[in-house]
């Protein structure tokens, strides 16, 4: 049985098993043009712009970043991203096709492409399945996306010991559980990862850690990530592009550095001189 990440694609076709017919690889994996979401506010039951007019796209492999305070509409960006939040209005684009043309049995077909890890990794599984039975579930819904690799090669992918198959979510750290549920991920093979703030709620050595491992993986499997945070360093440390997120408009975007060193807008430059103990300032 395969067990690398660089096998597994669908043989004789080129492409990923499940890739959209006609999706050579060449187009965004995802593009998002003037998008505009609404919700309604829980007291005054007011409409308000939660996404106002946001543009972006993440090409093949690439490292794209979502940063923001909570409250700027970065994790309903990502959620409309995925087509499990609402899509609004605008251009949302997954792999060549448009979410909101697709019928349900279609949605359906295309989500393996895209696999989410959460900020709350015990929250995103079953506490009673242990880490086999999860992935036994995983592989009866998608045998053909998920035979490339055996339940133990796919915990040292993310550097797990066996032994844990057998362990249920409570008994695992929260560095493991975040781990597991990045291996649930890429059993699918997916062409994006959207990462919710997948660091936020670990101790800061395993945070380097599983940046690293989210590194790696992408690195070997190919595949996109949206990652999102409110931590300028982490999406420094891993992301090529960023978009700054303000009340639910994008107010900067580029490559990180320029924007990290070079902001032009006022938000960008509050957000850079908050962070206690950054090695690096935005010049003035």
């Amino acid at each position: 049985m395969a067990n690398t990440l660089e096998q597994g694609t669908a043989a004789g076709s080129g492409r990923r098993p499940g890739t959209p017919p006609g999706d050579g690889g060449t187009g965004p994996v995802l593009e998002i043009t003037d998008l505009v979401i609404e919700h309604r506010r829980e007291r005054s039951r007011e409409m308000f712009r939660a996404v106002d007019g946001v543009s972006l796209a993440i090409g093949a492999g690439e490292t794209v970043g979502v940063v923001g305070e909570s409250g700027s509409g970065k994790t309903t960006l990502a959620m409309a991203a995925t087509g499990l939040g609402a899509t609004g209005s605008g251009g949302l684009r997954l792999l060549g096709r448009d979410l909101r043309a697709l019928r349900s049995r279609e949605l359906r077909a295309l989500r393996p492409e895209v696999q989410v890890v959460f900020q709350d990794p015990h929250g995103s599984l079953d506490p009673r399945q242990s880490v086999r039975s999860g992935l036994r579930e995983l592989r009866g819904l998608q045998p053909e996306r998920t035979s490339w690799i055996d339940d133990e090669a796919l915990l040292e992918q993310v550097r797990l010991a066996p032994e844990l198959l057998d362990r249920y979510p409570h008994q695992l750290s929260g560095g493991q559980a975040q781990r597991v549920c990045i291996a649930r991920a890429l059993v699918m093979r997916p062409r994006l990862i959207v990462a919710d703030e997948p660091t936020s709620g670990l101790d800061v050595s395993v945070q380097a850690d599983v940046l690293e491992l989210l590194r790696a993986s992408q690195r070997t499997a190919g595949a996109s990530m949206l990652f999102i945070s409110h931590d300028l360093a982490v999406v420094r440390s891993i992301c090529q592009q960023v978009h700054v997120m303000f009340r639910g408009k994008v107010v900067e975007s580029g490559p990180v550095d320029q924007v990290f060193t070079d902001p032009q807008d006022p938000y960008t430059r509050r957000l850079i001189e908050a962070m206690p103990g950054a090695r690096w300032r935005a010049r003035r």
